[in-house]
Parts: C-alpha cells; structure tokens; sequence
C-alpha cells in the first residue's frame, strides 16, 4: 500500500456500532489502545511495538462522538458513530494500521462489536517555529519525588516550572531515539493558554490494578525549532503518548 504524497501521518478511524444507543465508559484509553495493537497487520510491528520497554512513538486521541450524552459512569453516543485520531512519525506502522482496519473492519469494543465505516488520512499543518496547539488527548508529565526515604513517580501540573522542562527533555529523548540523533537547538517554549487549563483523572489498568494519572488538556504556544514541534505533533507532546495522552491538533 503507498500513502498518499503529501498526506500527514495521522489518520481519523471513523466507528459505527448497530447498538443505539452505544455506551462508552469514561475510562477507556486502554480498550482504544488494545484496538490499534490488534489492528497492525503487520504482527512483527505489532508484537515488537508491545513488547517494546522504551517508547512506542504513536499517539492516539479521546473519542469524539458527534451526538452525545454524558451521564455519571459513562457516555452515550445516540446514533452508535464516534471516531478517534491516530498519529506516528512511524511510516510502516501508519500503513500496517490503515491495512489492519480495512481488512478487518469489525472491532470488539469491550465484547460489543462495532463497525469501521472508513479511514480517512489527515493533511497536516505548515509547521513554523511559533504555533498554537489544543489537545485532542490530555498531556500527562512525571517527576521524581522522594517520600519518607522513597523516591516515587508524582504527576505534574502546568502550574509547576517542572511540567515544561521535563516537557522539553522528553519530547528531546524522544526524537533522538526516533531519528538516531538530533543536531538542533533544544530550546522549546511552551506558554498555556491559562483559563483553557482542564485537569482530566484517567483509569488505565495494570497488572490487575487501578492506576490513576492526572493529566490536562488545554491550549498552548510552542516556539522552537520545526523540527522538534512536528515530532511532538506526530509522536505526541508529554508522556505516555501510546496509552492515549498528549496528542495535539492546531488551534
């Protein structure tokens, strides 16, 4: 399969179930992110992705759901439509996920089937040393603290310095494993957009239990080197980007 030329690649999964209404949990990052290691054609990808200790560099989105009601443990889509993004600087992975969900377009969706009706490639913006972005999934940062003796793993929120630098440092990381090397100026600027600022308590299971992260949406100004803001914008800004947290789109 050739993508097309031009063509980012971030593509929109639009989902259709024949359940109306349709429910969906709050907490769902990891059912679409089991979805998306199911669906790589390629099961070499797949199973070296999975097993992969370091970074996945993939993204993905919340879910949208055009006609929607929210109620207390859960949202309903009235019409049984929403759709997600996917996102990666990673070629092959792109083409193995276009191929997996046109080949198999039925989708266990927490043992409730669903229906891919089309995937649908994205253009991407004209990346510039000053852009503004919005989330489409909440950024997640980390830091070590040390408590009583412990050094443990704290969520960062935008309020603290530490949130952009370890920002920074991660989306550096990232690209230098990515592309082998990185030879341009570090430096990224990254100014929220305060009132815009949503803290978000996501569930993701491990390991039988219930962890969970404070993570944020919100609006922000990035200024820095090109390069580094379109990884960001494929790979994901923050961390955890493969569990569904720090995808961006312009604002």
């Amino acid at each position: 399969m050739t993508l097309p030329g031009g063509i980012e690649l971030r593509i929109k999964i639009e989902l259709k179930s024949d359940m109306r209404p349709f429910r969906i949990p709050y907490n769902y990052n990891h059912v679409l992110s089991a979805i998306i290691y199911r669906r790589i054609a390629d099961l070499e990808l797949a199973s070296q992705l999975h097993g992969a200790e370091g970074f996945k560099f993939f993204t993905f989105s919340q879910i949208n759901i055009p006609r929607r009601k929210a109620f207390k443990n859960f949202l309903l889509s009235e019409d049984g439509r929403f759709h997600f993004f996917i996102s990666s600087p990673n070629t092959e992975l792109i083409k193995s996920l276009v191929e997996g969900f046109i080949d198999r377009p039925e989708i266990d969706f927490l043992r409730r089937r669903v229906n891919v009706e089309y995937v649908e490639f994205l253009e991407p913006p004209e990346f510039r040393r000053n852009m503004k972005f919005r989330t489409l999934s909440p950024l997640i940062i980390k830091t070590v603290k040390e408590e009583d003796g412990v050094r443990k793993q704290w969520d960062v929120n935008p309020n603290d310095l530490k949130f952009y630098e370890n920002l920074q440092r991660n989306l550096v990381r990232k690209y230098r494993e990515f592309h082998g090397d990185y030879d341009g100026d570090e430096y990224l600027r990254v100014v929220p957009y305060q009132r815009s600022i949503k803290r978000k308590r996501i569930m993701i299971p491990k390991e039988g239990a219930e962890t969970y992260h404070r993570a944020y949406h919100m609006k922000f100004r990035v200024e820095g080197d090109p390069r580094l803001i379109e990884f960001g914008y494929d790979c994901g800004f923050g961390e955890k980007n493969s569990m569904g947290f720090g995808m961006v789109v312009t604002s």
